[in-house]
């Protein structure tokens, strides 16, 4: 098949590059610079120049294709163009800055896909979206036939899921794949490394209340064998897991960390959480697992890569060579 991923020089994106090139799909990727270019290169795939706000390239480029996976998102105000970069920071009061930055980034992905729907929908083509579980409702393992929740913390995406599957309706084969809070190896990890630079920096790793909330975690190659096999044998109109871990206690989270740093953990009230952790309080606080058990019985995919406690002391023990 030919494939057009955005995202494709990402963490997550280049990857799932590598998995459908290996499987012998012929794959051009997204690239905002040369260095992009470059990478994609030499992972045996092309390369189209441009950004997600490019609609013209992103529809030239689907419309040649027979399926894209779309992974590309707004997370630093550097991936904007100028032009949405100048209003995010001078559109308003400077403490709505992050709103603004947010409310760009979901526009941005929502035009993207509904660039892919116009140029796939008359040729009936396969359209795979990355999602994040966060913006699923918290308390209770979400499900696959669940849908976004927009009062979640990151609901504000809701939109974007909504509106990929309602290209099912044009003729697009289109599907979700869901990633957790960290998608890990043992050279990234996600939101975790966030929360490893915050306990470095402040000397302490810290957990809101009892920590007994729950993240979900996958390692990035059992995630990108997903995205593949979604393309490959997925149906339309399908929402898929890419959680190889349901959902571990933050707690346990923050004590791995402190335990590699040797720094103390500590208990947050969630006032002093705001402060500590700034705006990931949100997600620290957040009761997110996920179930898989319907990914894994309809796509084959059996998680095989090392689990997040065993890539954060990888990830700590190269950093203290």
């Amino acid at each position: 098949m030919r494939i057009f991923i955005t995202g494709a020089t990402g963490f997550i994106g280049s990857a799932i590059v590598r998995e459908l090139v290996e499987a012998g799909h012929d794959v051009t990727g997204l690239a905002r610079s040369a260095a992009g270019v470059a990478s994609l290169g030499a992972l045996g795939a092309k390369a189209s120049r441009g950004t997600i706000e490019d609609r013209e390239v992103l529809k030239r480029e689907a419309a040649a294709a027979d399926g894209v996976i779309h992974t590309a998102f707004f997370h630093a105000l550097s991936h904007a163009s100028l032009g949405t970069r100048a209003r995010i920071l001078f559109g308003g009061p400077p403490a709505r800055i992050v709103a603004r930055f947010a409310a760009a980034a979901v526009d941005a992905d929502r035009r993207a896909i509904e660039t892919f729907g116009d140029a796939l929908g008359a040729r009936r083509g396969k359209l795979v979206i990355a999602f994040p579980t966060m913006a699923m409702a918290a308390g209770r393992p979400a499900q696959e036939t669940d849908n976004a929740d927009r009062t979640a913390v990151g609901g504000a995406r809701a939109l974007s899921e909504q509106t990929a599957l309602s290209l099912v309706r044009t003729g697009v084969n289109a599907e979700v794949v869901r990633l957790p809070p960290s998608v890990h190896d043992e050279t990234k990890l996600g939101l975790v490394a966030r929360l490893i630079e915050i306990a470095r920096k402040k000397r302490m790793s810290a957990y809101l209340g009892e920590g007994h909330n729950r993240w979900a975690a996958v390692h990035r190659l059992d995630a990108s064998r997903l995205f593949r096999l979604a393309l490959e044998n997925g149906e339309a109109g399908a929402r898929y897991h890419a959680v190889a871990e349901e959902g571990m206690a933050f707690r346990h989270i923050a004590e791995a960390i402190g335990r590699d740093l040797d720094v103390p953990v500590v208990s947050l009230s969630a006032k002093d959480a705001a402060k500590h952790f700034g705006w990931l309080a949100p997600f620290v606080g957040a009761d997110n697992p996920a179930s898989s058990q319907i990914t894994r019985e309809r796509l084959a995919w059996l998680p095989r890569h090392p689990s997040l406690m065993t890539d954060i002391a990888a990830f700590l023990r190269d950093r203290h060579r």
